[in-house]
C-alpha cells in the first residue's frame, strides 16, 4: 500500500468516531481548535514565512503570494469561522422528508455524512483549515492534499488542528494531510476508490481538469472563474463603476473577482471613462476591443484574454450591442461560476438571470459574494459548477449524502 492509501485508510478508520459523535461533541472540537490556532500563530507564521520565502525565490507571481500569505489578522479570521461554524445547524440526522405509505410502512430520509472526504488544492493555506471544520462539523474525516508552495504551512495547520481533536476524545485522523505534494501523490488519491468516498479539487483549471477526467473517485468540480459584470444600458453608471472595481479589484486572486467587463454600446461613451479611470485608480491595467481601446485607453485585447482567469489586477473590456450579445459572450467564454449584471431594468434583470447559465447570478451585487461565508454557510469548502448534488458554494449540507430509513411493524410484501 503507497503512503498515500495507507493516509486515506487512517481517515476511513476514523470517520465512524466522528459520524457518530454529537453536535455537542463537534462543536466543543471546533472550539478547541480555534483556540489552538489562536495560541499557535508564532509556529504557524514561522512556517508561512518559510513557504513565502521559497515562493519569491521561485518567481512565484505576487497574486499566488498574496492567496500563500498568512498574517495574525488572517488567522484570527481562520479561527473565528471555525466558531462561526458552531452556531450554524448540524445537517446530520436532519429529515429531508418523511411520509407513511398506504400499508403502515414510515418512511423517512435522513442526512448522513459522507464518509472520507478528500481535498487537492493549491496554495491558500486557509482552505486547510476552513475543509477541515466543514468536514468536522457535517460528520466526516478529511484527507487534505495541498502544493508544495504551502506544504511547512499546511503542516503546521494540520498538526495543531490533530492535537485540538484528541483533546476531546476524538481521532487525531480525522483530519489527515498527505505531505507528499508530487503528482503521483494525486494519482495515487483519484484510485482510493473504497477508502474515499468524495474527492474535491481545488485550484488552476489543469488540476480540476486532471482530477474530474481521470479520477475513479467520486468528485465535485469546483470551478475556475472567468466571471463578467454586464453594465446595461438602463445601469446606474456610479453604481456600474462601484461594483466592477470592488468585483476586480478587492481581492483579484480568487476565483469569484470578475475578469471581463462587458457595457451596453448605448452608455459606453459615458460609461467607460469613469470606469476605467477608477480601475486604474485601484491598478487594474485594461485590454479590450476597439470601442474599449477608444473609450478607455485600453491594450488590445486577443481572442485569448475572453477565456482568461487572470487571477490578477487585469481587466479585458468589450463594448456589446445589447443584452443578448452579452448573454451570448457569457454563454461562450464563462466557466459557469458567477455572472452579474447592473441594471435598473427589471425586465432585463429577469431575461439576464433566466438565461445566464452559471452557479450564481448576481443583479446589481459584485461577484464577489459568491462566498459560503457571505452566503451565511459558515466557511466554505469549494464552490461546485457542476450540476449534481451541489452546485455553488458548498457548506455543510453538500458535504452529506442521505439515506432511507424505513421502520415497520411486520409488513412483508405481497
Amino acid at each position: 500500500m503507497s503512503a498515500v492509501l495507507s493516509v486515506c485508510s487512517a481517515a476511513k478508520a476514523a470517520a465512524p468516531a466522528v459520524a457518530r459523535a454529537s453536535t455537542a461533541t463537534k462543536n466543543a472540537a471546533l472550539r478547541a481548535m480555534a483556540d489552538a490556532l489562536d495560541g499557535a500563530h508564532d509556529a504557524i507564521l514561522a512556517a508561512n514565512a518559510d513557504d513565502i520565502a521559497a515562493a519569491r525565490e521561485a518567481g512565484t507571481p505576487m497574486a499566488m503570494i498574496d492567496r500563500l500569505t498568512l498574517t495574525p489578522e488572517r488567522l484570527t479570521a481562520i479561527a473565528e469561522a471555525l466558531r462561526d461554524l458552531v452556531a450554524l445547524t448540524d445537517p446530520v440526522g436532519e429529515i429531508v422528508r418523511g411520509f407513511t405509505l398506504p400499508n403502515g410502512l414510515q418512511v423517512r430520509q435522513v442526512r448522513v455524512p459522507m464518509g472520507v472526504v478528500a481535498m487537492v488544492y493549491e496554495g491558500r493555506p486557509n482552505v486547510t483549515v476552513d475543509a477541515a471544520g466543514l468536514a468536522l462539523k457535517s460528520g466526516n474525516a478529511c484527507v487534505l492534499r495541498g502544493s508544495s508552495s504551502a506544504i511547512r504551512s499546511n503542516t503546521a495547520l494540520v498538526q495543531v488542528l490533530r492535537g485540538a481533536l484528541e483533546s476531546v476524545g476524538l481521532p487525531a485522523d480525522a483530519v489527515c494531510l498527505i505531505e507528499d505534494t508530487s503528482r503521483e501523490s494525486v494519482k495515487d488519491l483519484m484510485t482510493a476508490r473504497g477508502i474515499v468516498d468524495l474527492l474535491i479539487p481545488r485550484g488552476g483549471a489543469g488540476l480540476i481538469q486532471s482530477v474530474v477526467t481521470q479520477s475513479q473517485v467520486p468528485v465535485i468540480e469546483t470551478g475556475v472563474g472567468n466571471c463578467h459584470v454586464y453594465v446595461d444600458r438602463a445601469a446606474d453608471l456610479d453604481m456600474a463603476t462601484a461594483i466592477t472595481v470592488n468585483a476586480k479589484a478587492q481581492r483579484p486572486s480568487v476565483c469569484n473577482a470578475a475578469e471581463t467587463l462587458l457595457v451596453h454600446a448605448d452608455v459606453a461613451e459615458a460609461f467607460l471613462p469613469q470606469a476605467a479611470a477608477a480601475l486604474r485608480d485601484a491598478g487594474v491595467e485594461l485590454v479590450g476591443d476597439d470601442a474599449a481601446q477608444q473609450l478607455a485607453g485600453a491594450g488590445a485585447a486577443t481572442e485569448d484574454d475572453w477565456d482568461t482567469e487572470y487571477l490578477d489586477l487585469r481587466m479585458a473590456v468589450r463594448v456589446v450591442g445589447d443584452i443578448a450579445d452579452a448573454i451570448e459572450h457569457i454563454a461562450k467564454h464563462g466557466t459557469l461560476h458567477t455572472e452579474a449584471i447592473v441594471t435598473e431594468d427589471r425586465a432585463a434583470a429577469r431575461r439576464f438571470v433566466a438565461e445566464v447559465d452559471a452557479a450564481a447570478v448576481m443583479v446589481n451585487a459584485s461577484t464577489r459574494f459568491t462566498d459560503g461565508g457571505e452566503f451565511g454557510f459558515g466557511a466554505e469548502i469549494g464552490i461546485s459548477t457542476q450540476k449534481l448534488h451541489a452546485r455553488g458554494p458548498m457548506g455543510l449540507q453538500e458535504l452529506t449524502t442521505t439515506k432511507y430509513i424505513v421502520e415497520g411493524d411486520g409488513q412483508v410484501r405481497s
